[in-house]
């Protein structure tokens, strides 16, 4: 079944996906971008827009090698990738809509934007774990994004702020552009604009908290989400302005062969992804280069100065980690204490979770990224021998979800309690093995499973 709407941009086609009820919109593009480029909303466009097929994602690493043959890529590959077929391009601004089949304009149903992690340099919004989430089932329209990733989404260079005024941090820019577009348009597949939650895992999560302390974004989302990755601590604090990646950016120019800008913007993206790969070890002090950097426009303060001066919006909170996350006592830290500070700021009440379902299949336990199949629904689409639990707990974790979404209370008729965290010592919802309840988290058990996870 195919339906068409009608959205400010011009008439768009979508159709219906595995899960029963639930039209998809893939594909969308919600903006243009030359290279180093920030990017132009896109507002019209002619004729029908065919919304059935995938985008392009953005130009990664993996795009340029055989992943299935690459033995360190081959956990995270055999996860999520195995036996899909992925488009790479710098065309890559392209977002997916799940909406139920019956919504109208005056539906007015709660949106999460979901924004992918992967380090600011692989990943995109439509691999398997992100595949027909279970959203729309519950009420709750979903989105996914592609952004640009690697040099093409954070490359800082003196002429590029010459000319736009300033540098750095492109895929923050594409996100940011991906939110204004379905602030605008959401309405047209029967979403609330007014009620849009950002959510965001490892990078991702780093970039919704970005997001929620950025003076760009002021009155585009209501609620924040972020998975292992948001919080405050000095390991993950960008404080970083672009002058200081110059140096390094000027070695990825030379080892392209590039000695203007106008020639850095034409080379092979393949070209330009070996010489930043080449540039790394000759520039230790510049590892997180392609990450978000204290441009002064986006990006005003360090996440330390917004929180200590309460930059941040005061707006609901969910955040959490998973119990053999990488480093994950630091992780639930950063989560636990960026929840408090909420409340000893007197601001809007945060629930902080620790996730611990040690999944079937091997024995890795509950690994970074491993609470994706649970939050989206998807778990039917993985390989692992999942039991009742799992989808138990799949069923409870997406019910807090999107209560959420809905009215910044997780809480709902027949779950466990979900209490806002209120100091910075305080229980925390903790889910994955035997009983969902609140408790506390021995930090000595994960500074343990941190020192094996290096051993």
């Amino acid at each position: 079944m195919k339906i068409l709407i009608k959205t400010p941009c011009g008439d768009i086609r979508g159709a219906a996906c595995q899960r029963p009820g639930v039209i998809a919109f893939k594909g969308i593009r919600y903006a243009r971008a030359g290279r180093f480029e920030y990017p132009r909303l896109v507002t019209a466009w002619d004729g029908v827009y065919d919304a059935l097929e995938y985008g392009n994602c953005s130009y990664q690493p993996r795009a340029f090698y055989n992943e299935a043959k690459t033995p360190e890529k081959a956990f995270y590959y055999e996860e999520f990738r195995k036996g899909e077929i992925y488009t790479y391009s710098e065309d890559c601004l392209f977002l997916n809509i799940w909406t139920p089949a019956d919504t109208s304009e005056e539906s007015r149903l709660p949106v999460i934007v979901y924004i992918h992690g992967g380090g600011f340099t692989g990943g995109c919004g439509h691999e398997k774990h992100f595949d027909d989430p279970v959203w729309p089932e519950k009420g709750v329209i979903g989105v996914t994004l592609n952004y640009r990733l690697g040099p093409l989404g954070f490359a800082c260079l003196p002429e590029l702020k010459e000319e736009a005024g300033h540098t750095g941090n492109y895929g923050l820019y594409d996100q940011l552009a991906a939110i204004q577009w379905v602030k605008a348009n959401i309405r047209a597949f029967g979403g609330d604009p007014e009620n849009i939650t950002v959510m965001g895992q490892s990078a991702g999560a780093m970039s919704v908290q970005q997001h929620c302390v950025s003076p760009l974004t002021e009155g585009l989302f209501a609620k924040a989400v972020m998975s292992s990755g948001g919080g405050v601590s000095p390991a993950f604090d960008r404080k970083t302005a672009p002058e200081a990646n110059y140096e390094f950016w000027r070695k990825v120019m030379e080892l392209a062969g590039s000695r203007t800008l106008e020639e850095f913007r034409k080379i092979d993206a393949e070209i330009l992804f070996a010489a930043w790969e080449a540039a790394g070890p000759e520039h230790p002090e510049n590892l997180m280069a392609c990450a978000p950097c204290v441009d002064g426009v986006y990006i005003t303060h360090s996440l330390t100065e917004a929180l200590d001066s309460q930059r941040q919006k005061n707006i609901p909170y969910m955040l959490g980690s998973t119990s053999h996350d990488m480093a994950p006592p630091v992780l639930f830290q950063m989560a636990r204490d960026w929840c408090a500070e909420q409340a000893i700021q007197g601001k809007r009440k945060s629930y902080a979770w620790l996730f611990d379902r040690m999944l079937p299949g091997d024995e890795r336990g509950a690994w970074h990224s491993s609470d994706l199949w649970y939050w989206f629904g998807t778990w039917k689409n993985c390989w692992r021998p999942f039991t009742a639990h799992d989808e138990m707990l799949s069923d409870v974790m997406t019910d807090y979800l999107c209560n959420f979404a809905k009215n910044g209370d997780p809480n709902g008729e027949g779950l466990p309690e979900w209490r806002a965290v209120t100091d910075k010592a305080g229980q925390v919802l903790r889910w994955g093995e035997g009983e969902i309840r609140m408790g506390d988290v021995d930090m000595e058990w994960l500074r343990e499973i941190s020192s094996s996870n290096m051993r």
